[in-house]
């Protein structure tokens, strides 16, 4: 058997740190979106983001699996989730008539209302925390640098192995 090794170069400051940056400023700001929604509407981040794409797909409905896929959720992670949102009547859960083993998430008036309301919250938290901090050109300057980071599970698990070669 034959054994390999892997020589990871150790980042340099710059690179690690706006690494750190990254990740501290995300896990701050999505913290702070959360809390304004559950304090002032009773919903998490993730809550809002499933009313959110429920309420832009067609019919104002998805497949439970395409929804988990677009938030970035497991299958059990999804129906925790959609059960809260059910219990609360902002979302309903539907069959297909031509699968039985397809299951659709339908957004209700009630989660629509919700959604409304909420978004003025979240809206006014964006900008506070975060396209507040930028003028309008370095709004579209990091929209095009941050473009170039993966957007799904599946994004991610492509390659770029270039070192100091920006991924395109």
């Amino acid at each position: 058997m034959t054994e390999t090794t892997t020589t990871i170069e150790i980042p340099t400051p710059t690179r690690l740190g706006s690494w750190v940056s990254f990740l501290r400023a995300h896990a701050a700001i999505t913290r702070e979106l959360s809390a304004q929604l559950q304090r002032e509407h009773g919903l998490t981040l993730n809550d809002y983001e499933v009313l959110l794409h429920l309420s832009h797909a067609e019919g104002e409905r998805l497949r439970r699996v395409d929804l988990a896929q677009s938030i970035v959720l497991t299958a059990s992670g999804i129906t925790r989730l959609l059960e809260g949102l059910e219990r609360a009547g902002f979302v309903t859960k539907e069959t297909c008539s031509s699968d039985a083993r397809v299951s659709y998430a339908k957004l209700t008036p009630a989660g629509k209302a919700k959604l409304k309301n909420a978004g003025v919250t979240h809206l006014r938290g964006i900008d506070e925390l975060f396209v507040g901090r930028y003028s309008g050109s370095e709004l579209v300057t990091l929209a095009e640098l941050l473009s170039r980071l993966p957007m799904t599970g599946a994004e991610a698990t492509s390659s770029c192995t270039a070192p100091d070669t920006p991924c395109t």
